[in-house]
This record gives C-alpha cells, sequence and structure tokens, in this order.
C-alpha cells in the first residue's frame, strides 16, 4: 500500500508513534479538530515536487483515471484527492453507485518534463482488488453495517463523541467505509469468486453476491473493520467510560457483520498529514485483543 494510507488496524497503531514525533515539532501545523478536517494537508513521503505538477493538470489527471477503472474494472468512479508521491500522483477515488468503495490509482509524472504519463497508470497489488470485495461484503451486509452505525452513533450521542467529516472519507482510500469505521481484507481467498465474477459483469443483484460470498462460511478473521470515534470537545482526552461503552456494546451485539473488530478513541485531534487520530493518549481495543464476531 502507499505510505501513509491508513488500511489496517496496524497501521492505525503504527501512526502513533508518527503521529507523536509531528506533535514534538510543529502541533499547531499538523493537527486540526476532526470537525475541520476535510482531507486537506494529507502528504505522501518526497511527494511536494508531483503534488504541485499534478494539480496543475488536475483534469488531465482525473480523466486518466476515469479511463483506467472503466477499462480495468469496469467501474465509473469519481476523483476526490489528487496527493503528491515520489514518483507520480496517488489519486483517491470513490465508486458511483453499488458496491461501494473507496480506493485508489496511482499516475506516473516525469518530473524533468513535468509531464503527465496517462498511459501508465497503475494500482498496487490487491488494492483496487481488496477495495471491490470489501463494497460486495458491504451490500450483501448492509443492514448488519447499518445496525453497527446505528450502535455507534447511539454511543456517540450519549458520551458526546464524533467521526470523521464527510469530506475526509476518501483520505486513505479505506475500501468500505463510512465516518465510523472501515474495512480491511485480511483473507483474500473467500472473495476470488466474488472478484473474478466482478469483472465479468458488475452489475449482479445483491442475492447473486450473497451466493457467491457464501456469508454462512466465511471467516470472522478474513476481514478487519476498524472503529475510529474521536472526542467532540477540543482539549478533552479521551473518555475511559465512552471508551468501555463502545466496547462493551460491540461485544453485545448480535447482529452486526463478521470480522475482527478493533476500537480506537482518540481526542479531538487529528493529524492532517495522515489522516489519523492516534497519539499517546489513544484509547484502543486492538491485536491481541480485538474482538471478533462470528
Amino acid at each position: 500500500m502507499v505510505e501513509g494510507i491508513n488500511s489496517s488496524n496496524e497501521s492505525e497503531e503504527n501512526s502513533a508513534s508518527e503521529d507523536h514525533n509531528d506533535n514534538q515539532s510543529n502541533p499547531d501545523d499538523v493537527y486540526v479538530p476532526v470537525q475541520e478536517y476535510t482531507g486537506d494537508g494529507y502528504t505522501l513521503a518526497n511527494g511536494k515536487e508531483t503534488d504541485l505538477i499534478a494539480n496543475e493538470n488536475r483534469d488531465v489527471v482525473e480523466d486518466a483515471v476515469k479511463q483506467f477503472f472503466q477499462e480495468e474494472y469496469k467501474t465509473e468512479v469519481k476523483v476526490h484527492q489528487i496527493v503528491g508521491n515520489v514518483d507520480g500522483a496517488t489519486v483517491f477515488v470513490e465508486s458511483v453507485g453499488e458496491p461501494h468503495f473507496y480506493t485508489y490509482a496511482i499516475v506516473p509524472i516525469d518530473k524533468a518534463n513535468e509531464s503527465i504519463r496517462t498511459d501508465k497508470v497503475w494500482s498496487q497489488e490487491a488494492a483496487v482488488e481488496d477495495a471491490i470485495s470489501a463494497g460486495i461484503y458491504g451490500k450483501v451486509q448492509e443492514e448488519k453495517f447499518h445496525n453497527l452505525t446505528t450502535l455507534i452513533e447511539n454511543v456517540a450521542k450519549q458520551y458526546n463523541l464524533v467521526g470523521l467529516q464527510d469530506e475526509a472519507i476518501s483520505v486513505g482510500a479505506n475500501l468500505y467505509s463510512n465516518e465510523y469505521y472501515f474495512t480491511s481484507i485480511f483473507d483474500e481467498e473467500p472473495f476470488i469468486k466474488v472478484l473474478n465474477n466482478y469483472l465479468d459483469d458488475p452489475n449482479q443483484t445483491i442475492n447473486e453476491w450473497n451466493k457467491m460470498l457464501n456469508i454462512k462460511k466465511l471467516d470472522p478473521n478474513s476481514i478487519g473493520i476498524t472503529i475510529n470515534l474521536y472526542m467532540a470537545n477540543e482539549g478533552a482526552d479521551p473518555d475511559r467510560e465512552a471508551f468501555d461503552q463502545l466496547v462493551k456494546t460491540i461485544e453485545k451485539a448480535k447482529n452486526i457483520p463478521k470480522g475482527n473488530y478493533a476500537i480506537f478513541l482518540h481526542d479531538n485531534l487529528i493529524n492532517k498529514k495522515r489522516a489519523s487520530g492516534s497519539k499517546d493518549n489513544s484509547l484502543r481495543k486492538s491485536t491481541p485483543e480485538e474482538i471478533i464476531k462470528e
């Protein structure tokens, strides 16, 4: 995966030490209240020069990426952010229609000539495929994901917690996501059939996807679901009572998606460069104490 993209429970953990380093340097430049964060400021390593070139040629980059997804995945996408990386631009996209997912592609840039290599657009191994798989899982388990969202919203309302702003959800391209959680594919084997069928024909019914995926036989460890909540009030430390209630709610829940659940509660600030709230004071329930829902 592209450096800096939080695509797994582990990367959320690892970002805590990275964010701590940022905090020691210029915290006012790095952290913003989560309610103000729309994805602006997200960066990838050594991407300053290419970021400028890509965004000066945004129409060219967008057209190339949209064509790439149509040709390679028969998928219409809309482009959200374009972020420079060491050799080009990482372009965060959202699928149009169902199944719904977030992912990204990479557009190479010739820095010497400041030219966009529109004929060389690519994606990192399994990045788009995992996003499609997660989107199909989200569609098949739509009612259970709705139940999960409702449970989280109830706790958030009770303890004055918030999730991401809508504009920030696409940053990091975390597969099947909303303002409170994102998914990860830990084992691609169960999704091979649905993925191959998607590449043949993306426009299948939920019943057809359900039969191909066979949820009853799906190992919950195949799917990771990471929940991130933030304190609504600036300056407030993560509330242990709120965190414990959230954990208890997920542990007791019966009608939510199968998966391996990690839970994080952060203070009000998010690192805008990494799109991560993890810091030394974050409360977490994750490896090796994650919650397994069958």
